[in-house]
């Protein structure tokens, strides 16, 4: 990064930092991007982890938002079939005595229609109406005398942070971005005519640094306002992770929630399932949001309101929390009720984009350069070369892209069982042969590191090798979502993870016991405010 020359150094590590140092590489641009923690570490991988149009934004009649956001999800269908998902939903139907508010039937009816129109029947399937004995069978833990019908559309799911990985991994090995995480950017520095003339920066262990750009590109989320003089208003989003057995979902589903008049989304993720979101103001740190007891309580009642189930907070085996970066609106509004369009100003050659959502990342990030090529024109686009006018990633297929079943018959034909196979099919698409390949060499690298956890002891290695991973951390919450799906089985396996990495990052014995025990603590406060919860409790497979 010091001996380079660039156009263009993008500050942030999340997915439309990384989206922006994509767009700005492929489209010819020399680009640096600088990330203070790991790639994903803030909002990127504390998401619903859903790629989706919101439907609830046509109710705040956001047509436009919503049109624009499906045909992202879509264009993300294409580039990176591996890590998008198809997901159906049940919105279930509850009534009084058997029967439904006809005129609720007809808002919901009507809302799923024209969210088929705005772009979600690109999918490939429109949403249907179902029976209450449908609806039952898809979620058969809600309350049966209350359920009436329902109502099953489709969305997509993604792993956020692998995403982001593959973003940035594509970036970087196929377009020559260089990237760092662990540096922090100190200074935008200008010349005497007010240019940008470079980004001072540190890395982790006190190194300094001084990039030569041209430009920069302010992706930093809710710290924004940092660099850039823009109005941030963090909203925060809390999601519980639960055994899926025990409420016993087949997909996924939308549920009123009692609080807010808000509803909430219950996902499947595995042998687990997540219930979230909050949407609420959020005023504490921004580098350490946390899951409170009035969190917990909000997703708990919801689950109370709508199941039989008497869900408390000794039930919950994961927690996260995460910060939207929302623009600013009226000081009375509800963050729920603020816009989740994106915004993109530039002051002194300084660009920063924010608001948006992880399904509008591209379109983010094209704007973003858009103005960054306007820069380094000087408004004469004549100035610029005409491949680096326009954005390149609406049909540019990521690291990895391929047909997971393709993948996962290649795989079971090396000998890989098919449930290995099919899980690193669908996160690694076709660089899965390469841990394939390292599990080969050394059969102890296709162990999974524990039961109840399908990740295996070669993705660890993966993660160090060729994804940056320098802690315990970055491996169980953002490289596998290990601590996501079950806390206690991740800080279990903590020590087992420590000595992997240790084998290739050179560390000690001492080092290792360290890692492990920095991660549990770290770990262990996800819970911490929810009174009754079990940071102990047993793994998936009891």
């Amino acid at each position: 990064m010091e001996e380079g020359q660039f156009d263009v150094c993008v500050i942030g590590g999340g997915i439309t930092g990384v989206g922006a140092a994509l767009d700005a590489a492929s489209r010819g641009l020399r680009v640096a991007l600088v990330e203070r923690g790991d790639f994903a570490e803030g909002t990127s991988s504390r998401s619903s982890k859903l790629v989706h149009g919101g439907l609830r934004y046509l109710r705040q009649g956001e047509i436009r938002l919503v049109a624009g956001a499906l045909i992202e999800r879509q264009r993300l269908r294409g580039n990176a079939p591996h890590l998008v998902k198809d997901l159906p939903f049940v919105i279930p139907l509850f009534g009084h005595g058997g029967k439904l508010r006809r005129g609720l039937t007809r808002a919901i009816g009507g809302a799923l229609w024209a969210y088929d129109l705005c772009g979600g029947a690109l999918i490939g399937k429109l949403h249907r109406r179902l029976s209450k004995e449908q609806v039952l069978a898809a979620f058969p833990t809600l309350k049966p005398d209350q359920v009436v019908g329902g109502y099953q559309y489709y969305d997509c799911q993604t792993d956020d942070a692998r995403l982001v990985l593959s973003v940035i991994r594509t970036a970087a090995l196929e377009y020559d971005a260089v990237a760092a995480n662990r540096v922090s950017a100190t200074t935008v520095v200008h010349d005497g005519h007010g240019r940008v003339s470079a980004v001072r920066a540190q890395t982790a262990e006190g190194e300094r640094l001084e990039i030569s750009c041209r430009a920069v590109i302010n992706a930093t989320g809710v710290w924004a306002a940092d660099l850039g003089d823009i109005g941030i208003r963090p909203a925060k989003g809390v999601h519980l992770a639960f055994h899926r057995s025990l409420l016993g979902i087949d997909r996924g589903s939308i549920l009123p929630s009692p609080v807010r008049g808000r509803s909430i989304f219950v996902v499947p993720l595995g042998e687990a399932c997540y219930v979230g979101t909050t949407d609420t103001d959020y005023s504490g740190s921004l580098d350490d949001p946390r899951c409170n007891a009035d969190d917990a309580a909000e997703l708990l009642g919801a689950l109370r309101s709508a199941t039989s189930l008497e869900v408390s907070e000794a039930d919950v085996i994961g927690a996260w929390a995460g910060l939207r970066p929302l623009v600013a609106g009226t000081a009375s509004a509800r963050t729920a009720d603020l816009s989740r369009r994106h915004h993109v100003a530039e002051a002194d050659g300084v660009v920063t984009v924010t608001g948006g959502k992880l399904t509008t990342y591209r379109q983010m990030a094209a704007d973003a350069v858009d103005v960054v090529v306007g820069l380094l024109s000087g408004g004469d686009h004549r100035k610029i070369n005409h491949r680096r006018r326009r954005s390149k990633t609406k049909r540019l297929r990521l690291r990895g892209a391929a047909s997971p079943q393709e993948v996962q018959d290649g795989l079971e034909s090396k000998g890989l069982p098919a449930a290995t196979a099919r899980h690193l099919a669908e996160r690694y698409g076709t660089e899965a042969d390469e841990l394939a390949d390292l599990a080969a060499d050394e059969p102890y690298l296709g162990l999974p590191l524990t039961e109840g956890l399908p990740y295996l002891r070669a993705e660890v290695v993966w993660a160090a090798r060729a994804e940056m991973a320098r802690t315990v951390d970055d491996v169980l919450s953002r490289r596998t979502q290990a601590r996501h799906r079950h806390l206690a089985a991740s800080m279990a396996i903590a020590e087992e993870v420590a000595a992997l990495l240790g084998r290739e990052l050179g560390w000690s014995p001492a080092e290792q016991q360290a890692e492990a025990a920095a991660y549990r603590e770290l770990a262990a406060d996800d819970l911490a405010d929810i009174s009754s919860a079990d940071p102990t409790k047993q793994p998936l497979n009891t």
